[in-house]
């Protein structure tokens, strides 16, 4: 019994003796296997479908409740005018209010002498009718705004977009890869590793000008094109 015991010990070893080289060169092949590493880019110029505006209301008076009651009042003819002209085309939301005293200071003897207050009320206008913001900006003027404090244009579904750009930012890099392979004479093998660099946005800089009381234009807006630029780096097996 013990005899036949050794033998089969003896055989198990014979076995591993003859696999474990394979395996060993089977890893040592993969390990030896030269990489092409590349990287591929890509930039989307889409044009932009939503516009957010911020317009300002800032009043001053010498007292903290009149500057309050006064803004209040402006902000409400400046609500009351967009509605009315656009309706539920418009999303409307205040951003912030601030009411603060306002200072003179004494050029002989220094300090400073309060000279009343002021207050400002911001309200963020967002619309898809980009063929419309001159106007929209024109009206709320019209009512009482006095400050306009941010135009800006973005996507709706950023992420589309910047799937979009990734694919082909990939197909990019892997077409780089094959390129280089065949003028090495070579064949592309497994993808060892896919590493995102980053995808962009690039913010649409629109230009404007505010109309004067008297034009019968409205203020001319610009929404331009956002760009979304994405970068990627992949790592390719080669082999003949």
């Amino acid at each position: 019994m013990k005899i036949f015991q050794a033998l089969g010990s003896l055989a198990a070893v014979a076995v591993a003796l003859c696999v474990a080289p394979t395996a060993l060169a089977d890893s040592a092949t993969s390990a030896d296997l030269p990489l092409i590493r590349v990287t591929g880019e890509a930039t989307l110029s889409v044009p932009p479908d939503r516009a957010r505006i911020d317009l300002g209301v800032v009043t001053e008076a010498p007292e903290a409740e009149v500057a309050s009651k006064r803004n209040a009042e402006k902000v409400d003819a400046v609500l009351g005018a967009l509605k009315k002209a656009f309706g539920t085309a418009l999303q409307i939301q205040t951003r912030g209010y601030s009411l603060r005293p306002r200072y003179h200071h004494r050029e002989k003897g220094g300090g400073r002498v309060l000279e009343g207050y002021t207050a400002s009320n911001i309200v963020r206008v967002e619309t898809g009718a980009l063929d419309r913001v001159g106007e929209i900006i024109d009206r709320a003027t019209g009512a009482g705004a006095n400050q306009v404090d941010q135009l800006s244009f973005y996507l709706r579904d950023e992420e589309t977009t910047r799937a979009e750009a990734l694919r082909q930012a990939a197909k990019r890099a892997f077409a780089k890869a094959g390129a280089i392979a065949e003028a090495l004479g070579l064949k592309l093998g497994e993808i060892v590793s896919v590493d995102e660099s980053g995808v962009a946005l690039a913010p649409v800089q629109p230009r404007f000008g505010l109309r004067s009381a008297a034009a019968a234009v409205a203020t001319p807006v610009e929404a331009g094109a956002i760009e979304v630029r994405a970068s990627l780096s992949l790592s390719v097996e080669a082999s003949r």
